[in-house]
C-alpha cells in the first residue's frame, strides 16, 4: 500500500502594515522614546553635523566662518607634521598592545588563581585608575627625572647602569610613555578579566586536569577559548584607545623631544589651540573626521574579519 507524504506546512509571518503596527503598541512605543531620541539627537548628532559643516569652513570663533572646501583637508594632508604625528600614533599603538595587551590578561589569570586576599590584589590593581591623571603625571615624572637623583636611575645605579634620559630623549621618550599608560590603564581591564573568569566552568579544569594538562596547557586549551568574545573586544577597545592618545604627550613632553610624541589628537589640538589669536578650528574639525572615519572602517573590518572567530 503506497502512503504519500504531504508537504510540510509552511507558517507564513503575518504582513505587518500600519494598523498592525498601531495595534501592536507601535505608537505607544514611539511616544516612549520620543524623549530619549531627542536628547540623543541633541546631544550626540548635533555636534557630529556641526562638526561635519565646519570641517569644511574657515573659523576661529573670533572672525565670521568662510566656505573653503576641501581646503581644510587639504592643508591636513599637505602638513608634514601630520604624517610624523600618525608615525609615531602607530608606534604608540604597536607598543602599547605589545606590552599593555598581554600584561592585564597574565596579571588576572594569576590572581584567579589566589586563594586568599583576592579582593585585595583586585583593589591594588585597579588603584592607578582611580588616581587623577595629573597626579599620576606629577608621580611618574618624579620617576622620569633624568638626573642620577631619579627613582629609575636610582634603581639603575643599583646594578650598575648609567642614568638614562627616559623622556628627554627621543629614542626613549615613547616607550617611557607607553609604560605609564600600561600602569594607568592596566586595571580596568584586569577587573573585566576577572569578571570574565568566573563564568569559565570549573569541570572544564577538572577534565583538563584528568587528561594530565599543567597550568599552562589549561590556560591555552581552556581560559583563552573561554575568553576569545572578551579578548575580541577589550583588542578592539585598546586600538581605538591607543588611536586616540593625547593625556601622556601632552602632559609629559609636549609631543617633543623635536616631535618624537606628537600623535594625532596632539596635533589636533595644535591646530585648535596652538596660536593666541585664535587656531583653525576647521582644520583641527577636518583632522577629526579623519581620525572617527579611520577608526570606524577599522572597527568595521575588525569585526567582519573576526566575526566567525567570536562566534565559534
Amino acid at each position: 500500500m503506497a502512503t504519500s507524504t504531504a508537504p510540510p506546512t509552511v507558517r507564513l509571518r503575518p504582513r505587518r502594515t500600519p494598523g498592525t503596527w498601531f495595534r501592536g503598541g507601535g505608537l505607544s512605543n514611539l511616544l516612549f522614546m520620543l524623549p530619549l531620541l531627542f536628547i540623543f539627537g541633541i546631544f550626540s548628532w548635533t555636534p557630529i553635523v556641526q562638526a561635519i559643516v565646519m570641517s569644511v569652513q574657515h573659523t576661529n570663533f573670533l572672525a565670521p566662518p568662510s566656505f573653503v572646501g576641501w581646503a581644510n583637508f587639504n592643508q591636513v594632508f599637505h602638513d608634514p607634521e601630520f604624517f610624523v604625528a600618525v608615525k609615531n600614533t602607530g608606534y604608540f599603538a604597536v607598543l602599547a598592545l605589545v606590552f599593555g595587551y598581554p600584561i592585564p590578561l597574565v596579571a588576572a589569570v594569576l590572581m584567579s588563581e589566589v586563594k586568599r586576599a583576592k579582593g585585595l590584589y583586585s583593589a591594588l590593581a585597579y588603584l592607578p585608575v582611580v588616581i587623577p591623571p595629573v597626579v599620576a603625571v606629577l608621580l611618574w615624572l618624579t620617576f622620569y627625572d633624568a638626573s642620577p637623583h631619579g627613582a629609575f636611575n636610582t634603581v639603575l645605579s643599583w646594578v650598575g647602569i648609567p642614568p638614562q634620559p627616559w623622556i628627554q630623549s627621543a629614542a626613549t621618550a615613547m616607550p617611557s610613555l607607553v609604560l605609564e599608560a600600561t600602569w594607568a590603564a592596566a586595571g580596568g581591564t584586569i577587573i573585566i578579566y576577572l569578571a570574565a573568569l568566573t563564568s569559565v566552568a570549573p569541570e572544564l579544569y577538572d577534565a583538563a586536569e584528568v587528561d594530565g594538562a599543567g597550568i599552562w596547557k589549561k590556560i591555552w586549551h581552556v581560559t583563552l577559548p573561554q575568553l576569545r568574545g572578551v579578548l575580541l573586544v577589550t583588542l578592539i577597545l585598546q586600538i581605538i584607545g591607543t588611536s586616540q592618545v593625547f593625556l601622556e604627550p601632552y602632559l609629559f613632553t609636549k609631543g617633543g623631544p623635536a616631535d618624537a610624541t606628537i600623535t594625532v589628537l596632539l596635533l589636533i589640538y595644535r591646530y585648535a589651540f596652538g596660536s593666541p589669536t585664535g587656531g583653525n578650528y576647521g582644520t583641527a574639525t577636518a583632522l577629526s573626521i579623519l581620525l572617527a572615519l579611520f577608526l570606524a572602517v577599522l572597527s568595521f573590518v575588525y569585526f567582519r574579519i573576526t566575526k566567525a572567530w567570536s562566534d565559534s
